[in-house]
């Protein structure tokens, strides 16, 4: 089984920074890519940014330039560097981990318990 572990989230001001870490835990032999995702009260879960096991990445266009992914394939963790924080960005935060195989060899993708992020004065 694997399972996603998320911490780093908190209530933070605006123009603040937070770094948020998601580790990958269990029989797992790669990953594709691993990514963050967003959910606000009463809005859909969008895509913040994702890295993949090459290291290309892709960002939301109201992150771009304030928040940065980045990974280490070794440990199986991926991170979100958030700079310049906006009250807009408040919502909890969901690590994701695309076509992860397992040492019995099966192909799943698997989710973190979110991890809440609060930008107020």
């Amino acid at each position: 089984q694997v399972q996603l572990v998320e911490s780093g989230g908190g209530l933070v001001q605006p123009g603040g920074s937070l770094r948020l870490s998601c580790a990958a835990s269990g029989s797992i032999v790669s990953i594709y890519a691993m990514g963050w995702y967003r959910q606000a009260p009463g809005k859909q879960r969008e895509l913040v940014a994702g890295i993949r096991s090459g290291g290309s990445t892709n960002y939301a266009d109201s992150v771009k330039g304030r928040f940065t992914i980045s990974r280490d394939n070794a440990k199986n963790t991926v991170y979100l560097q958030m700079n310049s924080l906006k009250p807009e960005d408040t919502a909890v935060y969901y690590c994701n981990a695309d076509k992860v195989i397992s040492s019995l060899g099966y192909m799943d993708d698997y989710w973190g318990q979110g991890t809440q992020v609060t930008v107020s004065s």
